[in-house]
């Protein structure tokens, strides 16, 4: 009789933690943020050159592949630390800017937060072109070194490429012009050379000779690129 009543509440036991490991597996929806419909946009623009099939991390391109990694990606995107821009917003204006926006964030937070849920196969994007797995690396006109740095001609700068950046490096550089006058470039902090990759100025800058760059620090090499020369009209002939 003991024996029957004891393999009773284990039998029992085990009908009670399956249940509630059961409901620990469907989270509760309270929102209408769907993966079908607005994350897997956010992903294609941010995250697909690198979490993709062949690509460099793990695939985030299906709902399958993505809800396991759930409070991950929160946790990532909250640090800012994904997608990995390796630079402080709001210094320096980049037109290749691949950083998340505040109401990209937003978005993802409130669908994790929300159970995650996937939506409706019917919103999902139609296919869409993905970035190349590398992107291609523009060529450098000047490679600094030292700290400061002063210009012998006149650079019409369109962006800066990290070549060396010491580890959990912080560099705040900046042009200082011959009138005084002070312009951001850009600030590295928690930049990964694995992720080489530009910075696009969003409008090239002109800096006249006797410019200084400054802000490097012993072990960095940055290389200045120059934005291309505007082609000429062709002259009508005759």
């Amino acid at each position: 009789m003991t024996v029957g009543l004891t393999t009773t509440i284990a039998a029992r036991s085990l009908i009670l933690f399956g249940l509630a490991a059961s409901l620990r597996a469907h989270d509760v929806i309270t929102t209408s943020i769907t993966f079908d419909k607005e994350i897997i946009r956010i992903i294609h623009s941010r995250c697909a050159r690198c979490h993709r099939e062949g690509g460099s991390a793990f695939s985030l391109m299906t709902y399958k592949e993505a809800r396991p990694w759930a409070q991950a990606i929160k946790e990532e995107t909250l640090s800012r630390r994904m997608p990995p821009w390796g630079a402080v917003k709001g210094f320096g204006e980049f037109r290749n800017n691949e950083a998340l926006s505040n109401e990209q964030i937003e978005t993802i937070v409130g669908w994790i937060d929300g159970g995650a849920p996937e939506g409706e196969e019917a919103t999902l994007p139609a296919a869409l072109a993905l970035p190349a797995t590398k992107p291609v690396l523009p060529k450098p006109q000047t490679i600094i070194t030292d700290r400061s740095t002063v210009l012998t001609q006149a650079t019409n700068l369109d962006g800066l490429l990290p070549i060396a950046v010491p580890p959990h490096a912080s560099m705040q550089i900046i042009a200082v012009l011959p009138d005084g006058n002070v312009k951001q470039l850009v600030w590295l902090d928690t930049y990964q050379e694995k992720f080489r990759h530009p910075f696009l100025l969003e409008t090239p800058v002109m800096l006249p000779v006797g410019t200084r760059i400054e802000g490097l620090i012993p072990g960095a090499k940055i290389g200045l690129l120059t934005a291309p020369k505007p082609k000429q009209p062709k002259r009508p002939v005759g």
